[in-house]
């Protein structure tokens, strides 16, 4: 790639975002960087009531995922040492648009924007998508306490949202190239063929990004 490797992978909740993380830098010996979830003190709450601690989860995970950025930036990206995050901190505008009342969502933009601002761009980004029956199997399998009040409409709806994102974002970021897999059709955990297809797309897009 032209600057030091930075792969970010994304997608709704369930999907393998942390999974296929863990694989890409055990092939490729980058450093890997994973989000905060379970740390979050606000989330159980949250997914038993949405609308009354939206606020209070959103910028909790906006807060520590712009420190974990920065230290990601001074620590390894400016000494060339390349990373794999399990997710991108545009994720939360995803979440704040969907769970914010309006009022809360201008202010959290506000910030939103002032902490990304210079904040370091991944070079590369691998979106999965699943659909809703995928998800909630996976997220069962995974057994988290958190997880377990889950509202399905609420995933269903968050995986729109994400499909909706990142063809905007494909458009308005030409310069960052998207890898789109779909976890219906494919599953690197149980199938070892399926990640080495996802490792040789990898390496292609490392070549012409070269």
């Amino acid at each position: 790639m032209k600057n030091v490797p930075f792969i970010a992978v994304e997608g709704p909740i369930g999907v393998g975002k942390s999974s296929l993380a863990k694989e890409i830098a055990k092939q490729y010996r980058y450093t890997l960087l994973n989000e905060i979830v379970e740390e979050n003190p606000f989330l159980g709450n949250f997914y038993n009531d949405i609308k009354e601690w939206s606020f209070q989860t959103e910028m909790f995970f906006l807060c520590n995922r712009y420190k974990q950025l920065e230290d990601i930036e001074r620590g390894y990206l400016a000494k060339g040492v390349p990373v794999v995050s399990d997710y991108h901190i545009f994720k939360n505008q995803i979440f704040a648009e969907r769970t914010l009342e309006a009022s809360q969502y201008d202010k959290y933009r506000q910030i939103y924007y002032i902490l990304t601002a210079d904040m370091p761009e991944p070079n590369l980004i691998i979106y999965l998508r699943a659909s809703l029956n995928t998800l909630l199997d996976r997220i069962s399998l995974r057994g988290r306490e958190i997880e377990k009040n889950i509202d399905p409409t609420y995933l269903l709806q968050l995986t729109k949202d994400y499909d909706q994102f990142m063809e905007k974002f494909i458009n308005d970021h030409p310069h960052v190239p998207v890898l789109t897999f779909d976890g219906d059709q494919i599953d690197f955990i149980k199938n070892k063929t399926d990640l080495e297809m996802i490792f040789s797309k990898i390496d292609h897009q490392i070549c012409v990004n070269n």
